[in-house]
């Protein structure tokens, strides 16, 4: 690829624009979009979405560090996302880079490109960016002048398969601990040091992960053997957290796409974290402790929101809506303020035993758009297994009462293929969508719809299930069929999710860095946008499985043992790995541990300190 000015480069770029789907993924120039300086600036940050625009313009973590990063004088943040199929080809048949939206610049012209990784399916993006940029995949064959390539998200909790091509990983909360990565950089480039000495002072940072520093062998039947520490970097690397969540940084002005995204409407961070304990879930281990924002700085939020974006709707986000303390004087506020201005609010994340039909009817006064709820499970005894705090009960008398408010449709979520799940665990689910139907045509709805959607249960690291193994193809193939043959009825749709998807998700979700080579094999036999169906090729990667000599069992269908080494044990969440071994004890044992904000301390170990109680009679 050639060296161009930023002029130039948006010159050619905009000649074919209009030969490309969504032009306007490519453009930059939105609505509180920030352009500084690039001379007056003294570090570049690129931050990559590895996915397209309308994607990540949709995440709300993309919006608070770009924002966050340039709301200090001395850094530039720009954004840039995985180009879509038609335009990777434009791009490669001009020969010419990847550049960011707010000025054009080559992603080679930056200090640091900085990827989120959300989704284990994207990872064969993040290598198609950094080829599509000019830039080296592997660390050891970049140079001086090189980006420095680092990456966070939920992902990083195990990054391993991603080690060689990322020189170091943020885990946690990167409100504190990027800017101050940031600075190092900004002094490694006024005084530079040899690359180790400069990643030995990166690794100081707390959350910071330098692969580099940390060795591991093998056993002969492929587990691990160890995974050791150099001297002079911490042997466990401990997340990074924003203790005080009320004065964490918060952008009130995010920028406003001029397309379509997937969620297109502003968005109002209630609180982080949950201490609900679902033993499936990752993020509601990683992300703890709970923290919530007052209403008063909500509400001062909000204000500046609706001023600044025009938007007409407002998500309270969070793991779980419900549970934020004050959810019903905050919404009320909110819609006392702002309905008179058209602006409308929404709750994406509602739990059955929290739910309150007047607020939802509040919210949803104009446009009773349907109701979302997660049982997970068709029976109670799974429920508990995956402690999962809800009731058949709860969920009938839920959906009732808004079957009497006038909905009329509901979506119910479930997981197939979870530890235990028996054939009256499938049935169960069958049977609750019939049950949750027929409330609805009892209380005189005529256009029922009930919705069922099923996904398949990929265990992950940190959690009680990161030992247990997914479900075999066959088996969830022949489940998927029989329940589609049981609700046979027209109130209620199914929808499921591929097992070829999963189970490569399942393979990189539990992987070490022996999947490396793997993921470069993949990307340069073509694959990229894996998470998408039309562009996922299960063939490609089972014959990259055969040719590198790895078995996908192995990873994803394997039991693995408390005393086994995992992958990311050097990795600390917050969460004790004893804690995470009694939660699996319990699972097995159907027994549920209840909610720590409503009753005392279960010990996971993110609150040093506390005293432990845990209810084993379910």
């Amino acid at each position: 690829m050639s060296e161009l000015t930023a002029a130039e480069l948006r010159r050619q770029v905009e000649v074919f624009l209009p030969k490309v789907l969504k032009p306007s993924r490519y453009l930059g120039s939105e609505w509180n979009a920030i352009k500084k300086d690039w001379d007056k600036t003294e570090v570049h940050m690129a931050f990559a979405f590895p996915d397209v625009y309308e994607v990540g313009m949709s995440h709300l973590g993309t919006k608070i560090l770009y924002h966050l990063v340039n709301s200090f004088p001395e850094f530039l943040c720009e954004r840039v996302f995985a180009p879509w199929v038609d335009m990777e080809e434009m791009l490669r048949q001009k020969m010419l880079p990847l550049y960011t939206l707010e000025s054009f610049q080559p992603l080679q012209s930056f200090d640091v490109i900085g990827f989120t990784l959300q989704y284990e399916m994207s990872f064969t993006n993040i290598l198609n960016m950094l080829d599509l940029a000019g830039i080296p995949l592997r660390c050891e064959e970049r140079k001086e002048e090189d980006p420095w390539i680092i990456a966070g998200g939920p992902c990083a909790f195990n990054p391993e398969p991603l080690v060689g091509f990322v020189d170091f990983f943020l885990l946690g909360e990167s409100e504190e601990q990027l800017p101050e990565v940031l600075r190092l950089i900004a002094e490694q480039k006024k005084r530079p040091l040899p690359r180790r000495e400069f990643l030995l002072r990166v690794a100081q940072v707390q959350g910071v992960y330098v692969p580099d520093f940390y060795h591991v062998s093998y056993k002969p039947d492929g587990r691990i053997a160890e995974i050791k520490a150099e001297p002079g970097v911490p042997a466990v690397v401990e997340k990074a957290i924003v203790e005080d969540f009320d004065k964490a940084f918060f952008p009130t002005k995010p920028i406003v796409p001029y397309m379509e995204i997937v969620h297109d409407r502003m968005m109002l961070e209630v609180m982080r974290g949950c201490s609900r304990g679902c033993r499936f879930c990752q993020a509601g281990m990683i992300y703890r402790p709970v923290r919530e924002r007052s209403t008063e700085t909500l509400l001062k939020q909000t204000e500046e929101l609706v001023r600044s974006t025009g938007y007409d709707e407002i998500a309270l986000t969070s793991l779980s809506s419900g549970d934020y303390t004050c959810i019903q004087p905050t919404i009320q506020s909110i819609m006392e303020k702002h309905s008179c201005e058209g602006v409308g609010v929404s709750l994406p994340s509602l739990r059955v035993d929290s739910f309150d039909v007047d607020l939802a009817e509040s919210i949803q006064k104009s446009r009773k758009s349907g109701l979302t709820f997660a049982p997970e499970a068709g029976s109670q005894r799974l429920r508990n297994v995956i402690n999962k705090g809800v009731t058949e009960e709860n969920l009938l008398a839920a959906v009732e009462a808004a079957f009497q408010k006038g909905w009329s449709n509901i979506k119910l979520y479930f997981m197939m293929g979870l530890p235990t799940e028996t054939q009256e665990d499938i049935d169960g689910i069958a049977e609750l969508a019939k049950k949750v139907a027929n409330l609805g045509t009892q209380n005189g709805r005529r256009n029922v719809n009930v919705t069922v959607s099923t996904s398949i249960f990929v265990p992950k690291a940190h959690t009680p299930f990161q030992w247990e193994p997914q479900e075999s193809h066959l088996s969830v193939k022949l489940k998927q069929k029989y329940l589609k043959e049981k609700l046979r009825d027209r109130r209620i749709k199914y929808n499921y999710h591929d097992m070829e998807t999963s189970y490569m998700e399942a393979v990189f979700a539990k992987g070490d860095r022996r999947l490396a080579p793997l993921l470069e094999w993949a990307y340069k036999h073509g694959c990229r946008f894996d998470g998408w169906s039309e562009h996922f090729d299960q063939e490609t990667w089972m014959e990259g499985f055969k040719e590198l000599d790895i078995d996908p069992k192995f990873y994803a269908n394997r039991a693995m043992d408390y005393d086994d080494i995992l992958p990311w044990d050097h990795l600390e969440s917050g969460v004790t790995k004893q804690f995470l071994v009694e939660e699996h004890h319990r699972a097995l044992q159907e027994a549920r541990t209840i909610d720590c904000r409503y009753d005392v301390c279960t010990g996971c170990g993110i609150c040093p300190g506390r005293g432990v109680q845990i209810d084993l009679k379910g």
